[in-house]
């Protein structure tokens, strides 16, 4: 037996299948805002609560990636906390526009900010100037993918994510792979998929999402 995505306890599996993981999905959104700004300028970050887990292990993550020489032209300005909830996260948004008005972008690792961030750059008129990416649902993005306040944003793929779980049993079932720690597991489309010493594997890093496909996800999820 396999888990992915939420994982059973590790006597009652072989293995379980996370979506991305941690070092991926923090690269991820630093890539999109380099890509999207040039490299060069201000961002902040939009989180969710001070205390969510995964979204500072995610920023720490970032900060990481920050560190390299090929981002030396970003400067990370300031790290808010909206709460998962939209208005206070659009109220945050509004607050940076206001204290760092060179800022160039927003990353926002969680689908509740990024939208609200997102509304915040087209209600202030700042479309093409400010730019917002992040973790963020395809049917609550295309709007703001098309409006230009956001080019480019992530969630994984719950399409691979079901092919990657299968094509994986299918493969324990067959004996073509044990999913031992340490072990890859041939993934098809999606790889190789290699299981950590704890027996899990990451998948892949988060999917992108821009103009030439967002529409086609959105009536998805």
């Amino acid at each position: 037996m396999i888990s992915f995505d939420s994982g059973i306890a590790p006597e009652g599996r072989i293995l379980h299948l996370n979506p991305s993981s941690n070092e991926l999905i923090g690269r991820k959104q630093i890539e999109m805002i380099s890509n999207t700004i040039g490299g060069q300028g201000q961002i902040a970050i939009l989180s969710a609560t001070a205390q969510a887990t995964n979204q500072n292990i995610w920023i720490e993550e970032m900060k990481k990636v920050l560190a390299r020489p090929e981002y030396s032209g970003l400067e990370l300005v300031a790290t808010v906390y909206g709460d998962d909830q939209s208005d206070k996260s659009y109220r945050e948004a509004l607050g940076l526009f206001r204290t760092y008005p060179d800022l160039k972008g927003i990353i926002a690792p969680t689908t509740v900010g990024i939208s609200a961030a997102a509304k915040a750059v087209e209600d202030e008129n700042l479309v093409g100037k400010m730019f917002v990416t992040g973790l963020g649902l395809p049917s609550e993005m295309a709007g703001h993918v098309a409006s230009g306040a956001v080019e480019t944003f992530a969630i994984w793929n719950p399409i691979d994510l079901g092919y990657s779980a299968t094509y994986i049993a299918y493969q324990l079932v067959k004996e073509a792979a044990t999913g031992e720690p340490g072990t890859s597991i041939p993934t098809g489309r999606m790889g190789s998929i290699a299981v950590d010493e704890n027996g899990e594997a990451a998948m892949a890093e988060p999917f992108t999402f821009d103009k030439s496909n967002v529409e086609e996800f959105a009536r998805m999820f």
